[in-house]
């Protein structure tokens, strides 16, 4: 697959560095618009397909990746039951950077300054690819979620709040 010029995340180059096809999806951030929804109406993909990536912690050393679609909410409690804490809570945006290397509306399941836990919510088996950030606000990436899954060595669960 030839890969256009673009920026090099930490995401980017570690995909390359493990020789993980995907693309590269960057769109328009100067309306200010960069919400999950938005976004997958800017790239032309269906919401299901887009999917966020959520930090939270269980103490100031514990902390855990979630990956939801952007039109759903991260079920706390749900999520604490599958990496066995009694609680969670979301990491505060001010702290993103410092654990993560990334930033609010760009942050990464992928090249995070440490592999930590991540979960992605069941619902991306329905999709087969799915797109998550890409490390830097106006890209995003597409990849095969099995792909996703070995290089952040994630678990599928369901951790979103249904809907019934």
């Amino acid at each position: 697959m030839a890969k256009a010029k673009h920026t090099k995340t930490n995401a980017i180059r570690l995909l390359e560095q493990q020789k993980i096809d995907f693309d590269v999806i960057e769109y328009e951030i100067g309306d200010g618009q960069v919400d999950g929804i938005s976004v997958a109406e800017k790239i032309g993909q269906p919401a299901a397909r887009v999917f966020k990536t959520l930090v939270a912690k269980a103490s100031a050393q514990k902390l855990f990746v979630f990956v939801i679609p952007v039109v759903e909410e991260l079920d706390l409690k749900a999520a604490a039951k599958v990496v066995g804490e009694k609680k969670i809570d979301m990491l505060a945006v001010k702290d993103l950077l410092g654990y993560t290397g990334y930033v609010r509306g760009g942050c990464s399941p992928v090249g995070m300054k440490k592999l930590y836990p991540t979960v992605i919510d069941v619902s991306a088996e329905q999709q087969g690819s799915i797109i998550v950030s890409a490390g830097k606000i106006g890209m995003q990436i597409h990849v095969q979620l099995a792909d996703l899954m070995q290089i952040t060595k994630a678990q599928l669960a369901q951790i979103t709040a249904t809907h019934d």
